[in-house]
């Protein structure tokens, strides 16, 4: 997506089909809620896996796979969505329109295992 300085944003890139999801909330009943994830749209993304980052947790550590995410503007990407790729989950941290021109979005994403 990047060459030197300049970001490439190629709408030929975009060549592995995924489905958004979107969590939905429901009261459980005893006063929590249960969160379920309905799928919202099928998408052509591109996937830019990042370096893996070490993460403390309690006392364990554990690798933490972060994944650049293109897709198209108006997919409905939000921050606390998801992307189903198959059987890999890819939660949605961040998106921004990364060129200011309104035809892309770029998310950065945390891999769930």
């Amino acid at each position: 997506m990047r060459t030197g300085r300049r970001l490439v944003l190629d709408p030929g890139l975009l060549r592995t089909q995924a489905v958004l999801e979107k969590p939905v909330e429901t009261s459980d009943g005893a006063g929590g809620v249960s969160t379920v994830w309905a799928p919202a749209n099928p998408l052509s993304v591109r996937i830019e896996p990042r370096a893996p980052e070490r993460r403390e947790r309690f006392d364990r550590v554990e690798a933490v796979q972060r994944h650049r995410v293109l897709c198209r503007a108006g997919s409905g990407a939000a921050r606390g969505g998801r992307f189903r790729i198959g059987e890999r989950l890819l939660a949605i941290e961040t998106v921004h329109d990364p060129d200011e021109t309104g035809r892309f979005l770029l998310c950065l994403c945390v891999e769930e295992i």
